[in-house]
């Protein structure tokens, strides 16, 4: 293993001299992803500390009010402010999308990494599996699960992890595949080092940049899609609700409250796009080689 000492050294010298936070915050786009992301997750999972009103508070007195400064988003068909409203659908949209994320991430990866080990036959057959997965759309795929097993929170994880696994899989396969023509790596085969602790010491690190980038991305897509699905029908039912489900009652309330679907869509759209950048330029910092 001493031939790929200086590479992970050299890796620990670079983060204790110069912080990953550190080279992220110097890029201006990752740091304002960064603090929108950071205030989205703050703010949607601390709903009951920092939502102005509780979210079964009804004001028939000011059904669809406009904007105003006791409700900044204005309030909903039933008077209930569209603040604390998009506070606690977010909890539901976040908590939804990391658990997709984490299944879809857990799944692609020993996915990709099973493929690009064993490699032959195998490795055929697993990616082409991938691509036919991948030659459909994901949002018919899920319109038709959703529809077949049901819109319930487990499932509907459970249904979006599954369908970002294949994307994944083929990241990690490339990310891996990369690794394994390496010099460090084949010094670590030629001193008899074996396979597991390769991967878990070596391997593993080193793809996590693209790993976590991925994450991000998927991240996004899931809470797209979610929302998507929310606003067909098939996504959160009520009373649970999330961005998905907000957009869709607005839209249903245009001409009665035009800027009722206007707040949800902007921090859908928002949150999208914070992740996206943060993913790239994660990507970029955490590379070594890009540094």
């Amino acid at each position: 293993m001493t031939a790929i000492a200086p590479t992970v050294s050299g890796a620990f010298e670079t983060g204790r001299s110069d912080s990953v936070i550190r080279r992220l915050l110097r890029r201006p786009a990752a740091a304002i992803s960064a603090a929108v992301v950071a205030i989205l997750l703050i703010a949607t999972l601390a709903a009951p500390l920092v939502a102005p009103y509780s979210p079964t508070d009804l004001d028939y007195t000011h059904l669809f009010a406009p904007p105003s400064w006791s409700h900044p988003f204005g309030t909903d068909e039933l008077g209930r402010d569209l603040v604390t409203r998009i506070l606690y659908g977010g909890r539901t949209s976040i908590v939804m999308g990391v658990a997709a994320t984490a299944l879809a991430m857990l799944l692609g990866v020993t996915w990709g990494f099973t493929a690009a080990l064993r490699q032959g036959w195998t490795d055929e057959m697993l990616m082409r599996l991938a691509d036919m997965l991948m030659a459909m759309p994901v949002i018919l795929i899920a319109l038709v699960l959703v529809a077949a097993f049901g819109s319930s929170t487990p499932s509907m994880i459970i249904i979006l992890g599954l369908l970002f696994s294949p994307a994944t899989a083929r990241i990690a396969r490339s990310s891996l595949l990369g690794e394994l023509r390496t010099d460090y790596y084949l010094s670590a085969v030629s001193v008899g080092a074996t396979g597991r602790r390769i991967l878990a010491r070596e391997l593993l690190p080193n793809t996590l940049p693209v790993l976590i980038a991925r994450a991000t991305i998927v991240l996004a897509e899931v809470i797209f899609v979610e929302a998507s699905l929310s606003f067909v029908g098939l996504g959160v039912q009520p009373p649970s609700t999330s961005w998905g489900t907000l957009l869709q009652q607005g839209y249903a309330n245009l001409y009665s409250s035009y800027w009722y679907p206007i707040f949800p869509g902007l921090v859908i759209l928002v949150a999208v796009l914070a992740l996206n950048t943060l993913g790239d330029n994660l990507q970029q910092v955490l590379d070594p080689s890009r540094t």
